[in-house]
C-alpha cells in the first residue's frame, strides 16, 4: 500500500512512464525496511495519505530516507505535518543533523521547512541523474551539543 503512495506521490510531478517504470523498484518499501526502522503514517479519510521513515547514519546524522505524500493530498499540508513530526522525533533521538536525498521537485519544500542545500547525489535510478542534497540542523549550531 505504502510503496504504491510513493508510486503515486512521484507520479504527480509528471515524470514520463518510461522514468517512473524504473523507479517503480526504488520506491517499494519492504517489510525488511520497515521492521529495520520505523514508517510514521499520516491518517487520511480513507487510509494513509502520506509517511516518512528516518534511518540513522551514525551518532549524530539522521537521514529522511523518504517523505511522500499520496498525489490528492498533496499541497493539504500533510507533508508539512510528516516534516514537523519527523523532525521533532529525530530531535528527541539526540540527532544533530537530518539530511535529505530529494527529488528535484520536491526540493523548494524542504527549503521552505528550513533546510539548506548543501551538494547533489547520483541517483540510484537513473545514470547521470543528480539530485539536491539537503540538510537540516536539528539543534541550534551555537549551542555546545
Amino acid at each position: 500500500m505504502l510503496s504504491e503512495l510513493s508510486f503515486r506521490s512521484k507520479a504527480h510531478w509528471g515524470y514520463e512512464a518510461s522514468f517512473l517504470d524504473a523507479c517503480r523498484a526504488d520506491l517499494a518499501l519492504t517489510e525488511a525496511e520497515i521492521s529495520g526502522f520505523p514508517v510514521y503514517l499520516h491518517a487520511g479519510e480513507r487510509g494513509p495519505d502520506g509517511y516518512y521513515r528516518l534511518v540513522a547514519l551514525d551518532d549524530d546524522v539522521v537521514e529522511l530516507d523518504a517523505l511522500f505524500v499520496d498525489a490528492v493530498a498533496i499541497g493539504t499540508g500533510v507533508g508539512r505535518c510528516l516534516w514537523q513530526h519527523a523532525v521533532s522525533l529525530a530531535r528527541d533521538m539526540g540527532f544533530s543533523d537530518l539530511v535529505i536525498q530529494s527529488d528535484p521537485n520536491a526540493e523548494g519544500f524542504y527549503r521552505a521547512m528550513g533546510a539548506e542545500r548543501i551538494g547533489e547525489s547520483e541517483s540510484t535510478v537513473m545514470r547521470g541523474r543528480t539530485l539536491p542534497l539537503l540538510r537540516f540542523a536539528l539543534r541550534d549550531e551555537r549551542q555546545a551539543p
